[in-house]
């Protein structure tokens, strides 16, 4: 069984904004779907956020649960076909980037929101010069002479802490490595100041040293520069250093959004409380009594077909809370603390309501 319009309308447009000044993105109801010929995959179904200036907002979840797809569907990534955004609004600054046309589109990407892509290898061309791939973002949208983007994508790169600057602006992507290429993308999306910067798992495939620089990089220019973040991960030691809210997704569909002290300290979701339970702790890797075991929590099972979705809620085959209902009707996607949503039957009897 599929969620009710009135159950959607219900949930998932939850407020989510934690400042007092105007929300600069808001996604309402978004939905990218995916025409397969084995059938549609909703791959973000119904997903609705706010972003507030200068906030990171952290998207968590296993892979395949929509986090990049909703980050490519706010860009207007997504290839058509096979995709398409189905349904729902992406405003920015009360703007719909959806009925933009595609001229327009593409003077807000990387003037207005900018995205640091998981394989720098993979964004970067292979046939040009860091530098001037830097100067030629800076070119399409600032008036400057080639010499000032030139000299600009020079600074951008002193910013992010590349040594001898103006050297490496006349390497290509492959002379430079992971980390040094992954901070090359930051200096290419914050070149223009962006209002938004889609960070989409900016630290994979590189070592823990350089992951904490590359994100210390990224939250010093956003001090910096008053830029809002989204930060895509999987991470969550990143997310609880990092931001001030979080959205756990699970198969397209938003579970659980809260403050991040709040999601950490009272999950109310058990999808959540699986991740929480995977992380390595330090009694365990000391062999201390925490956990006689010696083994990482699993969550059992796999996350659906986004093609043959279970009815009721879709993480019920893989949950040991589950009961009928669970398996019958979609939860409600609704307040269960203050500034603290899910969409679970069970949440206040199993984690405790609002005085829980």
């Amino acid at each position: 069984m599929t969620m009710t319009a009135s159950e959607r309308e219900t949930g998932q447009s939850a407020p989510a904004d934690i400042s007092n000044n105007p929300p600069v993105l808001t996604v309402d109801g978004l939905r990218t779907y995916f025409d397969l010929r084995h059938g549609v995959v909703k791959a973000v179904d119904d997903v609705s956020f706010s972003l507030a200036p200068r906030e990171t907002l952290a998207i968590v979840g296993e892979s395949g649960c929509g986090k990049s797809i909703t980050a490519l569907s706010v860009m207007r990534l997504v290839p058509d076909p096979p995709g398409r955004i189905a349904g729902g609004t992406v405003r920015l600054d009360g703007v719909n980037l959806l009925t933009l046309s595609e001229e327009a589109m593409r003077g807000v990407r990387g003037k207005d929101i900018a995205m640091i892509f998981q394989e720098p290898m993979t964004s970067l061309n292979p046939v040009l010069t860091i530098g001037s791939q830097i100067a030629e973002v800076l070119l399409l949208h600032e008036p400057l002479s080639r010499r000032q983007a030139w000299d600009k994508s020079i600074d951008m790169l002193k910013l992010v802490r590349i040594p001898e600057p103006e050297q490496r602006a006349k390497e290509y992507p492959h002379q430079l490595s992971g980390g040094m290429r992954q901070r090359a993308m930051v200096a290419m999306a914050l070149a223009c100041n962006p209002k938004i910067l889609i960070a989409d798992e900016p630290t994979t495939a590189l070592d823990v040293t350089i992951q904490a620089q590359i994100i210390d990089i990224i939250l010093d220019l956003q001090r910096k520069l008053g830029t809002a973040v989204i930060l895509i991960t999987h991470d969550l030691g990143v997310v609880a250093e990092t931001a001030q809210r979080v959205i756990v997704m699970y198969a397209g569909r938003k579970v659980e959004e809260a403050l991040v002290e709040e999601l950490f300290a009272r999950p109310q979701h058990p999808y959540t409380h699986g991740l929480m339970a995977s992380i390595p702790r330090l009694a365990l890797m000391r062999g201390e009594q925490e956990d006689t075991t010696g083994r990482l929590q699993e969550i059992p099972g796999m996350v659906p077909a986004l093609t043959d979705l279970p009815e009721g809620c879709v993480f019920a085959p893989r949950c040991a809370y589950a009961e009928n209902r669970c398996r019958q009707t979609y939860p409600v996607y609704e307040e269960k603390r203050p500034r603290h949503w899910a969409a679970c039957w069970r949440s206040a009897e199993l984690f405790g309501g609002p005085d829980g």
